[in-house]
């Protein structure tokens, strides 16, 4: 994702105020009687400075915005689209000023309810999960060393994210009226809570305002691509906050959608580049939506077996370091784990 921002002539305008992301730490904070062992990825351990950086939304949104602005190509049209039509030469998107606007392509970035998908009559796998997220900021008197803390428990992840200084954002994954109770704490009780779930690691803790509820779900369109839409971001993937894929996810559906519309100028929304497109993104996109609803299930099931599974992947993950550099580097480059693989191999048949 950073070399996409980097494209865009962006990365240098937030890079000053984001964190480095250089370790991540799985902690099983559930009562159950079979618990992991907590798991350390560092980002030094596949020679790498880090995993990648942290960036509020308040920071890249605007950045985004003005790059948009400044793009001489790109027309930015505020009114929103009140209905699509869509035939075999082209689509069109009648805005709610009664102007339209035709091209050959239409990416459909606007979200999990997707109304683009939705014309395009792609159909979806939906569930819906007993769970919320409490997403908010806070300060901490602790170092957190560019670290991220994810402690898993029976009702979900609560996950610690390294912002710039003594600061970190949280997402906290509770039950539903869990997270209406805890979000109407006052400032005093809520950074306590805070601090206790986190063991006090980092402190004394301090939350900042603006606290947000998002009930969680997952979706996954049956195509990626259909009848000159393509799906990106959230109205082409929705699942559960864990292991921080989501938002990188997204920038890469843009990026090879750009990549296969450059190899198709003459028609980006022909049926063959949209089933480039559906063919290029599915293995990325089905394996993390899949593995993180699998992980996040896991978490919420009282079946022994699941819970043993669980355990025991985690528990290898961390005592087996090629394992783990596999998956880091898949986590933070897609390819490159089995590439690392192919390439030691190499070494090894060459000696």
């Amino acid at each position: 994702a950073l070399k996409v921002l980097d494209r865009l002539g962006v990365l240098e305008t937030v890079k000053s105020k984001a964190a480095p992301l250089k370790v991540m730490r799985i902690v099983d904070a559930t009562s159950r009687l079979i618990r992991s062992p907590v798991v350390t990825f560092r980002a030094s351990e596949i020679d790498e400075d880090q995993f990648g950086l942290n960036l509020p939304n308040s920071v890249l949104n605007p950045a985004l915005a003005s790059a948009v602005a400044a793009h001489a190509g790109i027309d930015r049209l505020m009114s929103i689209v009140a209905n699509w039509r869509l035939d075999a030469e082209h689509a069109r998107a009648v805005l709610a000023d009664g102007s339209t606007v035709d091209a050959s392509l239409a990416v459909a970035a606007d979200g999990r309810l997707s109304p683009a998908r939705q014309a395009a009559g792609i159909s979806t796998s939906a569930r819906s999960y007993p769970q919320a997220a409490l997403v908010l900021n806070f300060g901490h008197s602790g170092d957190h060393a560019f670290t991220s803390t994810e402690f898993h428990t029976e009702t979900g992840p609560f996950t610690q994210v390294p912002l710039p200084g003594n600061r970190s954002s949280l997402v906290w994954v509770v039950k539903p009226e869990t997270a209406t109770d805890l979000a109407a704490l006052d400032d005093t009780t809520l950074s306590q809570r805070v601090e206790q779930q986190m063991q006090s690691m980092l402190g004394r803790v301090t939350v900042e305002p603006g606290r947000q509820i998002y009930p969680l779900s997952a979706v996954t369109p049956l195509r990626f691509a259909r009848d000159r839409v393509a799906l990106v971001g959230e109205a082409a993937h929705v699942f559960p906050p864990i292991g921080a894929q989501g938002l990188n996810l997204g920038i890469r559906d843009v990026d090879d959608l750009v990549g296969i519309a450059c190899e198709n100028r003459a028609d980006p929304g022909a049926a063959k580049a949209l089933a480039a497109y559906d063919f290029k993104r599915r293995p990325d996109i089905l394996a993390r939506s899949g593995a993180v609803n699998l992980l996040n299930m896991s978490l919420l099931s009282d079946m022994l077996p699941a819970q043993m599974a669980r355990v025991a992947g985690l528990g290898v993950l961390g005592g087996f370091a090629p394992l783990r550099a596999f998956f880091m580097r898949e986590g933070l480059r897609p390819g490159s784990g089995f590439a690392a693989l192919a390439g030691g191999l190499g070494k090894q048949v060459r000696r």
